[in-house]
């Protein structure tokens, strides 16, 4: 960063606390301490970014699945600063680095002064906040936004693909991208033997214990989910959340119910079976109402292993098809290809 931009900020230096850099890592030109030289990538935003030619300081404003695809990209021991989030066990026990980042706000709630003072290369912020991002942007920072829950399955793919050229590992990315579509295309060609009058209709509630009916429509990411793992969306008509009424999944009648794991205490599935209103529901009658499992973040929202939700989904749908796959032995290959981490048994079971 450049020298006249921290004199407009005097006050930044006495504010620099435990979670400020060194003094040999606040050494060189710009805030990382890395080359001035720059280059372009794009983010999911459309946006061509100009960014540090090397990376080594990292702050992420947004919670979802950045932390992830940046820790799978072999870049966690670069995160400085990203909102404070205890809900994933499993990712900080594999990332124990991440437990010493400061916390520089999220979203358009963001502590300038705190993001300065740890002289980040970049951000990594969310599209959903453009007030922030921008003033982030004002301080001469570059901000790479990701979709946090906006995109759909090619949107994810090219972000995976950029995020690994912004941090150097193009070649992890590629294999990480090479196994989602893999993937889908095994999916896609067993369920094609299901004749189109059997295949599955779904409801999904992104809202776990607490909002039950809430669901998205064909612009959010449960649409897409359900929609590569094999079913019928019920609630495809609708465009992003929506909070439904009983009635209307009473005419829906879906054949599936998946549930958002929030680990509340709570079951989300007990909640929507013992909801007198609901009992008429077909999910509900054959008891076909299941929560989506949780590893290292949730296998029902975007990020690297949501893949492995999509796997488990298909194989809820159609067991007819799917029987010859392993769930288990695919989420060991995983983590042990993409997170360098070989899963006990017990780390495994709390998934589901």
């Amino acid at each position: 960063m450049k020298n006249s931009l921290w004199m407009i900020f005097p006050l930044v230096l006495i504010l620099i606390g435990v979670c400020a850099p060194t003094p040999g890592e606040a050494a060189g030109k710009n805030p990382g301490g890395g080359s001035s030289s720059a280059r372009t990538v794009i983010d999911s935003a459309g946006r061509a970014v100009k960014i540090p030619s090397a990376i080594r300081r990292v702050i992420v404003t947004c919670y979802g699945g950045a932390a992830h695809e940046v820790s799978v990209l072999g870049g966690a021991d670069k995160i400085v600063a990203q909102p404070s989030d205890r809900t994933f066990r499993q990712f900080h026990r594999m990332y124990p680095a991440l437990d010493g980042a400061c916390d520089a706000g999220s979203f358009d709630n963001i502590n300038l002064e705190k993001i300065l003072s740890l002289k980040p290369d970049m951000v990594i912020a969310g599209v959903v906040s453009p007030q922030g991002n921008e003033k982030i942007e004002s301080l001469g920072i570059p901000v790479f936004m990701v979709a946090v829950g906006r995109a759909d399955i090619p949107t994810l793919l090219r972000e995976f693909r950029a995020m690994g050229t912004l941090l150097g590992a193009e070649e992890k990315a590629a294999e990480l991208v090479s196994y989602w579509r893999r993937t889908l295309n095994l999916i896609e060609e067993r369920v094609a033997t299901v004749p189109v009058a059997k295949r599955k209709s779904v409801f999904y509630t992104s809202h776990g214990v607490a909002s039950p009916l809430v669901t998205g429509g064909r612009h959010s990411w449960g649409h897409h989910f359900i929609s590569a793992g094999g079913g019928i969306n019920v609630a495809a008509s609708l465009g992003f959340s929506q909070e439904l009424t009983v009635e209307q999944l009473l005419l829906w009648n879906p054949d599936v119910i998946v549930v958002s794991n929030t680990r509340t205490g709570q079951s989300p599935v007990s909640a929507i079976l013992a909801n007198q209103k609901l009992k008429k529901v077909k999910a509900v009658k054959k008891g076909a109402v299941y929560p989506c499992p949780v590893g290292a973040f949730w296998w029902d929202r975007p990020s690297p292993e949501a893949i492995l939700g999509i796997l488990w989904l298909s194989m809820k749908l159609y067991p007819e098809v799917m029987e010859d796959i392993d769930l288990s032995r695919e989420v060991r290959c995983f983590y042990r290809k993409f997170h360098g981490y070989e899963l006990t048994d017990a780390e495994l079971q709390s998934f589901f």
